[in-house]
């Protein structure tokens, strides 16, 4: 048998407690499935006095990650500290240029650096892996690396954010607003106290950047992504959703375009009640899958959590024992191709329009003027009831903007947001209109 795999481990949080709590309770069946012993020599946190639930006995203690990642003592050096930059990105460097292997759960780095960072694992001949990086506890990555070499990817798309996903499924189910549902995602721990990077769509567009990167060979661009989050969402959208028979998920898609460009983007969808998608609720994320010869696969988990986390970092440090070492991005970074982005305006599909309408003589026929100047057929129009102005309350009271729903036949984003700007111009809605994609998986 090889001599064991010495193991430094940088961030002790929820999920480095819960990689050392796996790797000592499994140590006999991963030794014997890798061929070899999987051992924690060092690792690196903030607090040594904390109680973590996990026997840390005779385990070397460093202050400074670089340090660690540096160390003669270990062969794998597994970042779970997060952060694109910083201690994250200085240690992960380190340990790559020393000859060192890597494990990390870091999206936002890779999502910045992963091409660079891959060339310099490469250079060196180890393996930087990151599995945990996306969807959590849902082995995508292994997916589109390993498993679908022999297709072509045309589409991969999903539910990648947990938070948002437990925010919109208990508006549905519950008839909840945004608010509520999101101040009891931070009460469950679920959202953090400043949300913005999970409700804004950021987390969503970082793992889309590393899955697009490994289904079409393209080098990560995360900048290019299209990004809409789900602060927008009320709970009249939720409703109307479910009478027209669709459920809104934020998803991240990233599909072929027309011209070979690719197109990505992370938004609030409408999807049908019948699709597997829409099914998907709480916390869990999914992540399918389009190829040519395999046809359509969709995984479903857990997408965060210190245990699904922990089962994907284990299960590359595994690869690593065994002596697995696969490119980076699924291909040498030399031969990615420069990022080409497809044009998101010229997406095409069908779109739900909420409009806040001024109740005045000729509104309705000039917005529907502006639609159809556009090339854009409406499959329907629904007008809530007429509203009193709470300023001017009686029979004769002037009445508020009108809330009024278009679902449109299929267009071009182009089409729709022209049309759109030119009613908003026109002064016959109160408020900035907004729409959401339609899109039947």
């Amino acid at each position: 048998m090889q001599s064991s795999l010495r193991l430094g481990i940088a961030g002790l949080g929820v999920v480095g407690a819960s990689v050392v709590k796996v790797l000592q309770k499994h140590a006999d069946d991963l030794t014997q499935r890798c061929g070899r012993k999987v051992t924690v020599r060092a690792v690196c946190a903030r607090d040594r006095t904390r109680d973590r639930g996990v026997d840390l006995t005779g385990i070397n203690w460093f202050q400074d990650p670089v340090k660690l990642a540096e160390s003669p003592d270990i062969d794998v050096f597994v970042e779970l500290m997060g952060g694109a930059g910083g201690a994250a990105e200085a240690s992960v460097r380190a340990a790559l240029s020393s000859g060192k292997h890597v494990v990390t759960a870091n999206k936002a780095l890779l999502a910045e650096h992963g091409v660079e960072l891959a060339r310099l694992a490469e250079k060196r001949g180890v393996s930087l892996n990151f599995e945990a990086a996306v969807a959590g506890g849902i082995p995508i990555i292994k997916t589109l690396r390993e498993s679908l070499a022999g297709n072509r990817v045309s589409r991969v798309f999903g539910i990648l954010n947990g938070t948002c996903n437990y925010i919109l499924t208990r508006m549905q189910a519950e008839r909840l607003s945004f608010d509520i549902c999101l101040k009891e995602a931070q009460r469950l721990g679920y959202a953090e106290a400043d949300p913005t990077f999970d409700v804004g769509g950021f987390d969503t567009a970082h793992k889309l950047a590393l899955l697009t990167s490994l289904a079409f060979g393209t080098e990560i661009d995360a900048g290019s992504i299209s990004i809409e989050g789900i602060t927008e969402i009320t709970l009249d959208d939720i409703e109307k959703a479910d009478e027209l028979g669709y459920r809104i998920k934020l998803l991240g898609i990233a599909e072929r375009g027309a011209g070979g460009g690719i197109e990505q983007r992370v938004h609030p969808t409408m999807v049908p009640k019948s699709s597997a998608i829409a099914r998907i609720d709480g916390v869990l994320n999914a992540v399918a899958v389009e190829a040519d010869y395999v046809g359509k696969l969709m995984l479903v988990g857990p997408g965060a959590g210190g245990d699904a986390t922990a089962s994907s970092v284990v299960s590359d440090i595994a690869d690593i024992a065994r002596g697995t070492a696969l490119s980076t991005m699924g291909k040498p970074a030399e031969h990615m191709s420069p990022y080409v982005a497809s044009n998101v305006s010229g997406h095409s599909g069908g779109y739900y329009v909420r409009l806040s309408v001024h109740d005045r003589p000729g509104a309705f026929a000039a917005i529907a003027s502006r639609m159809a100047e556009k090339g854009i057929s409406l499959e329907s129009i629904v007008q809530r009831a007429r509203r009193p102005s709470a300023d001017a309350p009686g029979e004769a009271a002037p009445y508020e903007a009108q809330p009024v729903i278009m679902l449109t036949y299929q267009t071009t984003e182009r089409a729709i947001r022209d049309a759109l700007a030119l009613v908003e111009a026109d002064g016959h809605v109160s408020s900035p209109p907004r729409f959401i994609r339609i899109e039947s998986f």
